[in-house]
Parts: C-alpha cells; structure tokens; sequence
C-alpha cells in the first residue's frame, strides 16, 4: 500500500479534486461514515474524498517516471583549472579587446540637459 508521505503535494491535490468531483457526481463513498459525522464536515466532497484517502481505501495509482538509462559507457568531465597567472591574462586580452572595440561614454551632465531644454531645440512643437 502507498503512503501518504510517497506523493506529492500536487498528487494529493490531483487526486483528492478527482474523487471529490466523483463524490459531487453521486458516486458511491468507500467509506463508511455515520450521518453525524457527514453532518459534521457538511456533506463536503473534499472532506469525504480527504477521509478516504488517509483511511487508504482509495484504488488509486501514480505513476512517476524513471529517469532513463543513457546507452554507451560513461565519460568523466576534467575541469581544467585555471592558475591566477592565467586568469590575469585572460582578464588582460579581454579589457584590450574592450579598449578597442567599445566605445567610451561620458557620464551626462545635469547641466547640459538644462540647457536643452531651455533653448527650444525640442520636437514637441511639431505636434501642436
């Protein structure tokens, strides 16, 4: 018998809406429970369908797939490890390659945007 504790939140939550909806549609319970205890959870089909499944009666089975074997042998990954001396050449060529290929900026200046505005070089007026 499957436990509790072998399924997922998500298959409890597919199981229990699938036979709450069973109940809902008038299936028979396969359980029995007195009309005090229905009184109780007030004939709640998620409640009756939560019941039977911690009681274990319901015929229910999930498959979860297996992670599938890869045919061939199996290779080992060598991570080539870098030294500091390496590293610093590396960083090296690439701030060159940046250095000539980028092309430097200038931080924008509040002033300048002042100015902009103040002369009336703007393109709003060709909406008016």
């Amino acid at each position: 018998m499957v436990q509790l504790k072998d399924f997922t939140r998500y298959e409890r939550a597919r199981i229990l809406g699938a036979r709450a909806l069973q109940i809902a549609m008038n299936a028979p319970l396969l359980i029995k429970i007195s009309d005090e205890d229905l009184e109780k959870i007030k004939f709640d089909a998620l409640k009756i369908a939560e019941t039977e499944l911690e009681s274990g009666v319901l015929p229910i089975s999930v498959k979860k797939p297996l992670p599938k074997k890869k045919e061939g042998k199996l290779q080992k990954v060598v991570v080539k490890q870098l030294t500091d001396e390496q590293k610093a050449k590396m960083e090296a060529v690439e701030e060159k390659d940046i250095g000539e290929e980028g092309e430097l900026m200038e931080l924008a200046r509040p002033d300048d945007e002042v100015e902009d505005e103040v002369s009336g070089d703007s393109s709003s007026d060709d909406y008016e």
